[in-house]
């Protein structure tokens, strides 16, 4: 998410200097252009001018080359798994997520949970409506992290805003990405993918800890 960010302010820079020029060579052209003008006469003569044309598609070409080369190093940036310590398998259905910590298995089987939303007339002072579920999804930061999604109805999206990640969940399918966690702190997120009347109700909050929160978290469900 830093990374798009950073991208979305570089590209703000271009943006705005391509907007004003714009402005300024249209406001430029009408007022050459208007019968008002004493050159008026002058102007309409001018239909062609070969550096001008090589101008304007010398410079947006060298503009697009810039903004393509950080984006296209971002978007490979996000699809890289580097060695991940931690594995999430994350599974929508009508309406809610589950969870399984793949890494750690128990007689029973791996640590898995369901995670629903509070309902808004059980909601503690301070917390969100619509936000909050039962069971958060607890992470340890600075960790590698790789999270598998799929779904086990219809289609379903697994997207928090704040961690830059947005990953279809498809019925048969196992989409992959990863995450890195900077610092601790709760993150929300919700579906994203229309999934029926219970669309609303199926949102995600990820927990970030430090290592030792983490190991007594995973103590408890052991």
């Amino acid at each position: 998410m830093e990374g798009i960010i950073n991208l979305h302010h570089d590209l703000m820079f271009f943006i705005i200097f391509i907007c004003f020029f714009v402005a300024l060579v249209v406001l430029r052209t009408i007022n050459f252009f208007s019968k008002s003008n004493q050159y008026c006469d002058q102007s309409r003569a001018v239909v062609h001018g070969t550096f001008i044309e090589i101008v304007w598609t010398v410079i947006p070409s060298l503009i697009l080359i810039v903004v393509a080369l950080p984006s296209f190093a971002l978007l490979y940036s996000i699809d890289e798994v580097i060695n991940p310590t931690i594995t999430i398998k994350c599974v929508g259905h009508q309406w809610y997520w589950s969870y399984e910590y793949s890494d750690f298995e128990l007689q029973s089987g791996s640590i898995n949970f369901d995670s629903y939303i509070i309902p808004e007339e059980d909601l503690n002072l301070g917390e969100l409506r619509l936000l909050e579920v039962d069971n958060r999804v607890v992470l340890p930061f600075r960790t590698h992290i790789r999270l598998l999604i799929t779904a086990g109805d219809v289609l379903h999206s697994w997207a928090v805003p704040s961690l830059g990640i947005k990953v279809d969940a498809c019925p048969g399918r196992l989409n992959q990405t990863s995450l890195y966690l900077t610092r601790d702190g709760v993150f929300y997120g919700q579906c994203s993918e229309i999934c029926g009347v219970g669309h609303s109700n199926m949102p995600i909050v990820v927990e970030s800890v430090s290592t030792e929160k983490y190991i007594a978290w995973l103590a408890q469900k052991l």
